[in-house]
Parts: structure tokens; sequence; C-alpha cells
């Protein structure tokens, strides 16, 4: 991903900017990191797009934690990343400086494609019985080991840390020259002309501008239309007006509504500045690590999309961006039972509520098109962390209640009753328009909430909440098509969420609805009946 962000940045940017950028990335990976997947998968598409600013050092020292690599893992890696369109060097001794030098520079002469270096090693170098194997891995050699280790490396047997003279001289030569180089930087930029130099420094910048927030398509209530669908309406007008945003699909862009109007797909000869969109591929984890890179680069807004159940393939780069505060936005569509006949292996019950498990992001499901114009604003007003916006396949109502300022908050009512109410219903997503399809047809007071973003609904202050949902109304009735573990940090002890607590089932979605409970007049007897239990 890292590799990807700088190759794609040096392209966008004109000759004066691109001497700003110009530089490498290398990469230590192990057997382990080799045999994961989602390295594949970044492997595979780095190879795809030609980029040659990316060289991978492989430390082959052919042990893992449980020992020799034979117990699963006898492939020739480097046949493999040869077949990705790597330029690959094989057999380099790894305990020869002199050797990985020639390789690397070698390595460097490559401009269209990425490197591979193979570099044989021994675990546990010089330990006298630990050499080569697992038990070197992960725990301390213990005395005798490292003083075995010294005595066959010829370094000294000192108590502390020993460094020679020429490596401390070294060191402190790097630390001079980067302070040059530093300099020379700032001395470039602040030459640049005035245009140029603004154009940079705002890419560079976490803060998104008003400018681009104005660009923020309205829809009129009334309308019918699939949240990802305004989405990509929303998408395309900001990405007119914002340079840093650029993403793309792990193979759905139709369907996840992320295609770029105008715009080019980043191939292996298009990095210009019209060329915005990645083809991803069926790569859903290697797309959320690359995510994870441009973001971490800087100088871009970037954003991935799928279905909302292949969330679970690229749970550990979610959680990352999380981690590391980065502020990526995750594009999940087709986020409920409703989205038909694919069935319950594509149908996500539970994603929805697992999402909200991971600290630090924004899980964000609009109830209608303002709503979900409010969630792009939202997750491009964060700059410390990830959003995922989880939206319909099916059309919605666009209701006159929803609104921008709502989202932002988190939560907020749609519906309310003159006087204090006899009942809160709360939902997110398709479920809000259908809350309040049944507190209009209720013959008791029922107040509609609005809670597309738990996570921000709970950051704000306890008298906002308190006057969203009134602790003295314990009547309260969550509606969401998914799992209804965790609705009870909501609802109370005393409510009851009308949730699907099973997988889902292959038929159209007027059918699902009806079978589980998911209409009006269904959740007004629902309703009803524990009205009639609470009293």
């Amino acid at each position: 991903g890292m590799a990807i962000a700088e190759r794609l940045l040096a392209g966008r940017f004109n000759s004066d900017e691109r001497r700003l950028v110009n530089h490498r990335t290398y990469v230590i990976a192990s057997d382990g990191d080799l045999m994961e997947g989602v390295a594949s998968e970044a492997a595979s598409l780095a190879g795809h797009l030609g980029l040659g600013r990316l060289v991978v050092l492989y430390d082959d020292n052919k042990i893992t934690i449980d020992g020799s690599t034979t117990l699963s893992f006898t492939e020739d890696v480097a046949a493999r990343f040869e077949a990705y369109d790597w330029h690959v060097v094989r057999d380099v001794d790894g305990h020869d400086a002199s050797a990985v030098e020639r390789a690397i520079r070698a390595a460097n002469t490559v401009s269209e494609r990425p490197s591979l270096i193979q570099c044989l090693t021994h675990i546990g170098h010089g330990a006298p019985t630990k050499q080569d194997s697992e038990t070197s891995h992960g725990a301390p050699l213990g005395p005798a080991e490292v003083a075995g280790a010294k005595r066959a490396m010829g370094w000294p047997d000192a108590p502390t840390f020993h460094i020679p003279e020429a490596v401390l001289a070294l060191f402190s030569s790097a630390m001079e020259r980067g302070r040059g180089a530093h300099a020379a930087w700032r001395t470039a930029l602040e030459n640049t002309d005035a245009a140029t130099r603004t154009r940079f420094l705002a890419q560079l910048a976490r803060d998104t501008p008003a400018a681009v927030l104005e660009a923020l398509p309205t829809f009129e209530p009334g309308q019918q239309i699939a949240t990802r669908k305004a989405s990509g309406t929303v998408l395309n007008a900001l990405v007119q007006r914002d340079p840093r945003l650029v993403g793309g699909s792990a193979d759905l862009a139709e369907s996840n509504g992320t295609h770029l109007k105008g715009f080019r797909a980043i191939q292996r000869d298009a990095f210009g500045a019209d060329c915005r969109t990645f083809n991803f591929g069926v790569r859903e984890h290697g797309m959320g690590a690359l995510l994870n890179g441009l973001s971490l680069h800087g100088g871009f807004r970037p954003f991935g999309a799928t279905f909302l159940i292949f969330s679970d393939y690229m749970r550990p780069s979610v959680r990352l961006a999380a981690l590391m505060h980065q502020p990526v936005v995750y594009v999940f569509t087709h986020d409920s039972v409703f989205l038909g006949e694919d069935g319950p292996t594509h149908q996500p019950v539970e994603q929805a509520m697992s999402l909200r498990l991971i600290p630090n992001l924004y899980v964000v499901r609009p109830a209608d098109a303002t709503e979900t114009a409010g969630a792009w604003r939202l997750a491009l007003e964060r700059s410390h962390g990830p959003t995922a916006l989880l939206l319909t396949r099916q059309n919605l109502p666009v209701l006159a209640t929803t609104s921008s300022e709502g989202v932002s908050r988190g939560g907020y009512v749609v519906r309310d009753t003159e006087g204090p109410p006899d009942v809160i219903l709360m939902a997110t997503g398709s479920e809000v328009s259908l809350a309040v399809a049944a507190a209009e047809r209720l013959t008791v007071k029922a107040r509609v909430v609005s809670l597309p973003c738990w996570e921000r609904f709970f950051e704000q202050t306890a008298d906002y909440r308190e006057s969203v949902l009134p602790s003295r109304i314990t009547a309260r009735v969550a509606v969401e098509a998914g799992r209804s573990f965790g609705w009870e940090r909501l609802i109370g002890d005393r409510g009851h969420c009308h949730g699907i607590d099973r997988f889902g089932a292959s038929a159209p979605a007027g059918r699902i609805a009806k079978e589980l409970g998911f209409t009006p007049e269904a959740l007004v007897a629902t309703v009803q009946r524990y009205l009639d239990a609470h009293r």
C-alpha cells in the first residue's frame, strides 16, 4: 500500500512537485509474512501495477514458530513472485552485506517492476545449539547461547550493548545527511511557486476544506433511492472538488456505487491526475491494507468498497486503521437480509454489530439519501479514525425530517409527539422509515429516533443524549435488521429489540420483510404486544 501511494503521488504531481516526493520503499519480510494471504493479494496487485519503487528483502531462514517451514510451506517463493511479474534476485547470502547491497543496487535500476531479493539467512546466527532452530524465534537465547554467538562472530563479550566506533560514526553521519536532505527539501518547497506549494500542502492536510463539503448534494423528500446509489451521487460530487479522494472497489464498483465519472482507472501506465480509481480485484484484505498505506503516506483520503458481508475478509485491516487513527472510508453496501435472493451466505446479520465492537471505528448506517450525504460529511470531517458506511441495495424513501446535522450528532429525533411520548422507537438504516410508518399507525404517542452512528451519539453530552432518549421513558423498542445483541445499551432492561437473531433466507426482499416481521403492520403488532406486557 505504501509503495502504491508513493508511485501514485509522484505520478499525480507535476515535475516541480515530483522532486519533493521521489523515493523508494524497502520492506523486510519473513517466511511467515509471505505465507499470509494478504501478502499474496498485495504482491499480485503490485506486480500488475508495475510498482518499481517497491523492494522487498525476503529473510528466508526457513523457520517459523512451530519449526521448519517444511511443515507447511514448500513452495518456490521466488518463482511465485516471478509469476506476479516481479524482478527477483535469488539466493543472496543474507549475512554478506556486500552481496545484499549489490542486489539492492540492481533492484534500484528496475523501474517498471517491484523487486524481491531472496536473502538466505540463519535464524539465531552463531548460537552454538539454537542456530536454525525455532527455539530462537521468539524467546531469549540465554547467556550461554549469547556468549557463544558473540564468540562465533568475533564480537566483544561486553555485559552491555557494544557499539563499534565505526558503526556510531556511520549512524551519526546518516543523521547529518538526513538533516541536510530535510533542509534541502524545505528549501525546494519554499522555492516552488506559490500555487504549486499551496496545492501540495493542501493535499497533505487531513482537514477537509469547507469548499469540498459545500459540494454535498441534497435530495428531495419523497424520492425512492437506495443509499448505495445516493452514496455514488455524493462521492462523484465530492471527488470533483477534493483531489485527495482516491479509491475503488473489490470488483464490485457498479454494485457499490463507487464508479467515478470522468476519471480513469489507475493502471501500470496510468498514474496521472485524471486517474483516481483502483480496480482492486477480488482482494478485500489487500484492498484494506492498501488503503491504510495510502492514508499513512499522507496526501490522500482513501476509500474502498465491497459488500458488507465481505467486511469479514478485511477486518484485520479495518482494525489496524482504527488502531492507527487513519481516516479511511469503507463503503459497505448490500447491508442486510433485504438484498434478497443471494441468500444467507451473502446476507449480513452480525456484521454491523461486530464492526461496532472495534474501538475508534465510526459505523454509520444512514436512513435515506439525506443521511447518506451526512454520513460522507461525518467521514470526511474525521481526521483520526476510519468510518464504515453501511448502505442498502433496496430503494428507501427520502424522509422530510432526516438531516445531515442529525448524522453529525450520531442520533436525533425524526418524529416527535405533542407532549411526552408513550414509547420511543429507535432504528438505523432502512428500518428508520419502517419505524416512522409504524409510529403513524400506532394509537399511542410514539417518538422515532434515528441512530445512524452509535459511536458519535455516545460522544455527545449527557444532556443531549437525555434530550433524545429521556431516561424517564422506559418503553423503548429498537428496530434493526440484524443481531439484537448490543441494543440493550440503548433500550435498557425494560426495552425490546426487534432484530434478526438467525441467518437470512433466499427470497425477494419483500417476502423476507414479511416473513421476518419487518413491515409496518407487523411492527405495529410487535410494539403493541410489547406495550401490553410493559404495563
